[in-house]
C-alpha cells in the first residue's frame, strides 16, 4: 500500500552520508559573505522570541485570563512562535528544494527526497537546539519534570512531519508552481488558527475544530504542556499528530508513485 513510500524513505538512507554533507553546506550557505556568518539562522529567532518576553512581560506586564497555561503573555507566546517558525521555514524551505534543485536532478540521476530531506534537516539543526534552551529557560517555573522527556519524541515527530509535508508540497509545487503562492499565504495566516496567539480556551467552542485543519495545533498544544505546565501532553495531542502524518503519508505515496517519471520534466 505504501511501497512508493518505502522505497523512497530506502533510498533516503542510502542516500543518508550525501544529505549529511548537503545539510551542513545549506546551514552554511544561508548567511554566506555575512559578518556573523553562520551564526545568523540561530540570533534572529532569539531575538524575535526575546522581543516577545521583553514587550509583554517585561514592558507591560500583559496578563492571560482564567484557562490559558500561564498568566505571562510573553512565555506562552514563546513557547508556541518558536516551534511555529521552525514548521514554516522547514516546510517553505522544502517546498521550493525541487525547484532549486532542478538543474542538479536533470543532469544527476540523484533521488529526488534528498532535497526536501535536506532542506528541513537543515531547518531541524538550527530550531531544535533553540527550542532546547527555551526548554531549558522554562524549567525554573515547574522544575525538572518527568514531561521534559516528551520533548524528544515531539521534537521528532515534528521532524517527520516537516519532512512528509515538504516533500508533499515540492512535488506540487514542481507540477504547478502556484503551490508556492498558495501555501505562502497558507503560512502566514496559520499562526491565527493555531493556539500560538491565544489559548485554546479564548476561541468559540463552536469553532475549535477549525484549528485542527493546522497541523501544528496539537504540537504548540503537548509543547504548552510541556513548559509551561510541566505535565505530559494529553493523549488526543499524540493521536492527532500521528493522524496528520498518516494521511500525509499516504498522499505522498501516491504523489510519489504518480509523479515518478514526469518530475524531473516539471522541473
Amino acid at each position: 500500500m505504501i511501497r512508493s513510500l518505502l522505497e523512497e524513505a530506502r533510498a533516503l538512507w542510502r542516500a543518508r552520508a550525501l544529505v549529511k554533507v548537503m545539510t551542513r553546506r545549506e546551514i552554511a550557505a544561508r548567511h554566506a559573505g555575512t559578518a556573523l556568518g553562520i551564526a545568523w539562522p540561530y540570533i534572529q529567532p532569539l531575538l524575535t522570541v526575546a522581543a516577545y518576553y521583553l514587550v509583554f512581560d517585561v514592558v507591560f506586564s500583559m496578563k492571560l485570563g482564567d484557562g490559558a497555561p500561564t498568566k505571562a503573555v510573553g512565555a506562552f507566546l514563546v513557547v508556541g512562535a518558536l516551534p511555529w517558525m521552525a514548521f514554516c521555514d522547514a516546510v517553505s524551505r522544502g517546498m521550493n528544494s525541487l525547484i532549486e534543485a532542478g538543474g542538479v536532478l536533470q543532469k544527476n540521476a540523484l533521488p529526488p527526497v534528498v532535497f526536501p530531506a535536506r532542506s528541513v534537516l537543515a531547518s531541524a539543526a538550527i530550531y531544535g537546539p533553540l527550542i532546547a534552551l527555551v526548554a531549558l529557560a522554562y524549567i525554573p517555573s515547574h522544575g525538572l519534570s518527568p514531561a521534559l522527556l516528551s520533548l524528544l519524541p515531539l521534537l521528532a515527530l515534528q521532524l517527520l512531519l516537516s519532512v512528509l509535508l515538504g516533500y508533499v508540497l515540492a512535488i506540487l509545487a514542481a507540477a504547478l508552481r502556484d503551490t508556492v503562492q498558495v501555501v505562502g499565504f497558507l503560512l502566514s495566516v496559520g499562526i491565527y488558527l493555531s493556539p500560538i496567539l491565544f489559548p485554546l480556551s479564548l476561541f468559540p467552542e463552536a469553532w475549535r475544530w477549525v484549528l485542527w485543519l493546522n497541523p501544528m495545533t496539537a504540537f504548540v498544544m503537548a509543547y504548552q504542556s510541556v513548559l509551561l505546565l510541566g505535565v505530559w501532553p494529553d493523549s488526543a495531542v499524540w493521536v492527532a499528530a500521528l493522524a496528520w502524518m498518516a494521511g500525509l503519508a499516504l498522499v505522498l505515496n501516491i504523489l510519489v508513485k504518480r509523479s515518478r517519471d514526469q518530475l524531473v520534466d516539471w522541473l
